[in-house]
């Protein structure tokens, strides 16, 4: 097992950036749009947010409240700690033109109730992308194709929650429908906040060498260990990275990107996706749209990985004519 843990981060191994700049409340949306807005973009795409029944998500801040062993027993305040509608109108207003249900389960019977529910949300939400979960479990490849057929465009995984291993071979054959659907999978195989028994890369390399054309995207860029996340993604072309929660203040504080990384970030522009974590996240949303913005990656890289990867992964559309697409 992995023995990575939310720690203060080794002053030698990355200078620690420059802090975001603070965006008052009430300025929030104004910014994130200025944001998308100066890069020529249509919006945000969002592959990383969380929608669940409410008294799920409610135990779910509950845990983060009381400093879970999963927080790495760091404070979690939870910044939209608001009703589901409040939530899906506030994405709107920052212009994020489409999102994610991210919910899972952590025992077996959970995912088929939990795909209902998001079937419904999707039906009544349709800027959301219709997500579904699995769980290794007698029947998995069943509700699985059920999902699929229902028309389920993105699923999520949660290794360190579900504490399983991703090779668990219950689930080989629901990896290989979603491969040969070509269905993409968020999946936290890392091992922050805090290690789980099957977290880290090697479990999941052992799925994608059995099923080399699944669409992974790697939550958190698998922090921390991203360069070895970052070598899957340049090893098998399907495999992709959110951003979700990184390069913040927060986790660079915790769990640094390694700046003599960025490089290889960069020539995975195509395949690097945004992620926030809404509304579970201990700061504004702007702040990860800035982080992103610091690395100085460039404008062009920006744009695929705010919208344009996303939006062409999912069959989206592409920006108007005329939108800014420089290098």
């Amino acid at each position: 097992m992995n023995d990575h843990r939310m720690a203060p981060a080794d002053p030698g191994r990355s200078a620690e950036p420059a802090p975001v700049r603070d965006v008052p409340p009430g300025e929030e949306a104004e910014e994130v749009r200025r944001f998308w807005g100066r890069l020529g973009l249509p919006g945000l795409v969002d592959v990383h947010t969380h929608f669940m029944p409410e008294r799920v998500l409610r135990k779910v801040w509950d845990y983060f409240d009381a400093l879970g062993e999963l927080t790495g027993g760091v404070e979690w305040p939870i910044t939209y700690r608001e009703e589901e509608a409040e939530r899906t109108a506030r994405l709107r207003e920052f212009g994020v033109r489409a999102f994610t249900a991210m919910l899972y389960p952590h025992k077996p019977g959970m995912a088929t109730w939990l795909n209902g529910w998001a079937a419904d949300f999707a039906r009544r939400t349709p800027d959301c992308l219709h997500t579904a979960t699995l769980y290794p479990e007698r029947g998995v490849e069943a509700y699985v194709r059920e999902a699929v057929e229902a028309g389920a465009r993105v699923f999520k995984a949660h290794v360190q929650v579900g504490a399983y291993d991703p090779a668990d071979e219950l689930l080989d054959q629901a990896w290989g429908l979603l491969a040969e659907a070509g269905i993409p999978v968020v999946i936290h195989c890392g091992s922050g906040p805090a290690p789980g028994k099957h977290t880290g890369p090697e479990p999941i390399a052992r799925v994608l060498a059995r099923h080399p054309r699944l669409r992974l995207i790697v939550a958190h860029m698998g922090m921390p260990e991203h360069e070895e996340f970052l070598g899957l993604a340049e090893r098998y072309g399907e495999v992709r990275l959110d951003t979700t929660m990184v390069f913040t203040d927060f986790t660079e504080r915790l769990m640094p990107f390694p700046r003599h990384a960025l490089p290889r970030l960069a020539g995975l522009g195509d395949r690097v996706l945004l992620g926030s974590d809404f509304p579970n996240i201990p700061y504004p949303y702007v702040h990860q749209l800035h982080a992103l913005e610091r690395l100085g990656l460039g404008d062009a890289w920006l744009r695929r990985v705010c919208h344009d990867n996303a939006a062409a992964l999912f069959a989206l559309g592409v920006r108007p004519t005329g939108a800014a697409s420089g290098p």
